[in-house]
């Protein structure tokens, strides 16, 4: 498996640079979450970080990459939109 150095930003992950498996597109997933353990053995804590585009070049604006931006509200839930089903509101 392929692997990508993403750097952090924010949140207790800020200004690290981890590997990050990509998928068959190429890309590290949209979100990263991280457990971490509490010490009174509770459920570990999650921290969730978005996948944010890095840059761009000056002059094509060509992407520079991806890096991960902390989310303090952790992930958002969508719901699923099928083609076939009907707006909200519609009998």
């Amino acid at each position: 498996m392929r692997s990508e150095n993403t750097p952090f930003v924010g949140g207790p992950l800020d200004g690290r640079v981890l590997p990050v498996l990509v998928g068959m597109t190429g890309h590290p997933p949209k979100w990263y979450e991280i457990p971490v353990p509490n010490e009174d053995g509770s459920p570990p804590t999650v921290y969730a970080y978005r996948r944010v585009p890095a840059g761009y070049t000056k002059r094509l604006r060509l992407q520079r990459g991806w890096k991960y931006e902390y989310v303090p509200e952790g992930v958002e839930r969508r719901a699923l939109r099928w083609p076939w089903s009907k707006p909200n509101g519609a009998p």
